[in-house]
């Protein structure tokens, strides 16, 4: 006999533990307690009701229950019932399910501008720095996980890296960490706001040619053949806009006006204001959630589209330790801090990271699953950004042509660029309204104690951050600078100091902290905010 209960049922009752001496086991499945468990389970009971059911005063606290594994209901003749799927979050997905989440949450947008970054700092330094980041955050990472266990004395069960924060820093840990996580959110939804812009002017372009049997071509310097790359930037260091002139038969004024009204940066971004908007103003987005597997989809498509282009474009590399030639990079460039700001957002889970593995069935492989997944996320950046980097055709373009989204080196009537807007556009739309109501649950929050104290005040936070897209896809429409500002930043709190600190203190307190152990994480934290400073200075 299996007698399953919901996680709510035991965070009313606070069912009583019986340790697996006191069950006696006979010759039937049923297992009975003795006299002395049956005692304190109904002094338990009786404790229980001396207080109304919502003073928790004489309720058996936290941390005396028992494992998951251990947990026991009484039924009134004294018998003792093992629990199954009783407890709130754990037990639920495999090893493989767990490594396979985390490697989903933590790919994002920054995947479209490693090539860039590789650029930045050069071909081979590049490669150095991806790794040496992937491990620095991964270690940052499992201090972040291994924190909570450091807290002498309390259930820390359900707590989060926030709340760690605040046992260790107080209120200016608790209100830090949410600056620092607002500033995730918000640096996050101001990329999608810019990159939906793009790819929403990409598709309608492309869609409007189409219909109306235009040929169009961009004014921008290219190679030839069917596998057409593009420079964008090679007349200015802004990003361009509708430079491009019609070649066949069409109506001319009226692709003219379509130009007019269809403007990357000039009218786009404020069409989207129209679907998103009220979209953010929902007060539950539950719905979107179920499209998350989009994201899947487009990284795996992305992946595909890398290697196909790649496949017909050839490898183009030339080594240049140090010296800049027409159509080459050098291998180490000072402009290396702009890929550690990127690496440190595309590297960046620790603020959820506890939430993630505390799903996982198996907590004993939590480290384990957790450096298979930085593994494999790291896998995926070098391979995207090496294969769109050694491929870039040059001559006749320069290695400089690399944009910050790299898809914008392809033209807008390239079909297997339309079809990777198209995924990333509508998996950007459906996850937008969730970093919108994730802001809003952790702002509203902590100031009015509702995450949707009026529609007055969602509106005003909404229109404060749909403000900031607008304004950055409008005047500043460079994710590759938006991310490694915003990461850098975020990066600083969640990634090199805060877990840093954490470890060092709880060390000290327990008399444990060593002069090697003092050095190298200071040494973290210093890199943390040399990262941050340098992204102002290059």
């Amino acid at each position: 006999l299996r007698v399953f209960f919901s996680s709510l049922f035991f965070l009313s009752f606070r069912p009583f533990h019986v340790e697996p001496t006191n069950i006696v086991s006979v010759n039937d499945d049923m297992q009975r307690v003795t006299d002395e468990a049956s005692a304190m389970n109904k002094r338990i009971h009786y404790y229980s009701r001396l207080t109304s059911p919502a003073d928790r005063a004489l309720i058996a606290p936290d941390h005396v229950l028992p494992a998951p594994d251990e947990i026991y209901v009484y039924s009134p003749l004294g018998t003792a019932f093992k629990v199954d799927s009783c407890t709130d979050g754990y037990g639920k997905n495999s090893s493989l399910v767990t490594i396979f989440m985390i490697w989903n949450t933590m790919m994002g947008t920054s995947i479209l501008s490693i090539p860039w970054g590789i650029k930045q700092a050069g071909f081979t330094s590049g490669i150095i720095l991806i790794l040496l980041m992937g491990i620095l955050t991964l270690y940052c990472c499992y201090r972040v996980v291994k924190s909570r266990q450091m807290i002498p004395l309390t259930d820390t069960s359900n707590w989060e890296f926030p709340d760690v924060c605040k046992y260790y820093f107080g209120s200016f840990g608790q209100w830090s960490s949410l600056l620092f996580s607002m500033v995730s959110l918000v640096g996050a939804m101001v990329v999608y706001w810019v990159l939906m812009s793009n790819f929403l002017f990409n598709t309608g372009k492309f869609i409007y040619n189409f219909v109306h049997d235009i040929n169009v071509t961009d004014i921008v310097p290219g190679t030839n053949g069917s596998n057409k790359v593009i420079c964008p930037s090679a007349a200015s260091d802004h990003p361009p806009q509708n430079r491009s002139v019609m070649f066949s038969s069409g109506n001319r004024t009226g692709f003219e006006l379509f130009e007019e009204w269809w403007d990357k940066s000039k009218t786009v971004p404020f069409y989207l204001i129209a679907v998103l908007l009220p979209l953010l103003n929902l007060k539950s987005p539950s719905f979107f959630a179920k499209f998350n597997v989009l994201g899947t989809v487009s990284v795996v498509y992305l992946v595909f589209l890398v290697t196909v282009k790649a496949a017909h474009l050839g490898i183009h590399l030339e080594f240049n330790w140090f010296t800049e030639n027409e159509f080459f990079v050098p291998e180490f460039r000072i402009l290396f801090p702009q890929l550690t700001g990127v690496l440190t957002l595309a590297f960046f889970i620790h603020n959820c990271v506890i939430t993630l593995l505390q799903n996982n069935r198996n907590q004993e492989n939590n480290v384990r699953d957790l450096s298979i997944a930085y593994f494999l996320v790291g896998l995926t950046y070098l391979y995207v950004g090496v294969i769109i980097f050694a491929s870039f055709p040059s001559p006749p373009l320069s290695k400089e042509c690399i944009e910050q989204n790299f898809l914008d080196n392809f033209p807008s009537d390239d079909i297997m660029s339309f079809v990777a807007r198209i995924f990333l556009l509508f998996q950007m739309m459906t996850v937008y309204p969730l970093l919108g109501y994730l802001a809003r649950v952790q702002l509203l929050r902590q100031f009015f104690g509702n995450a949707y104290p009026s529609l007055f005040h969602v509106l005003v936070l909404n229109l404060a951050i749909v403000g900031a897209g607008v304004a950055m896809a409008r005047f500043y429409p460079n994710i590759g600078g938006i991310i490694r500002y915003s990461g850098a930043t975020c990066g600083l709190a969640f990634v090199f100091v805060y877990p840093s600190l954490i470890y060092m203190i709880s060390l000290h307190r327990a008399g444990q902290l060593t002069w090697p152990i003092l050095i190298i994480h200071i040494f973290i934290i210093l890199l943390g905010l040399a990262n941050l400073i340098a992204q102002f200075l290059l």
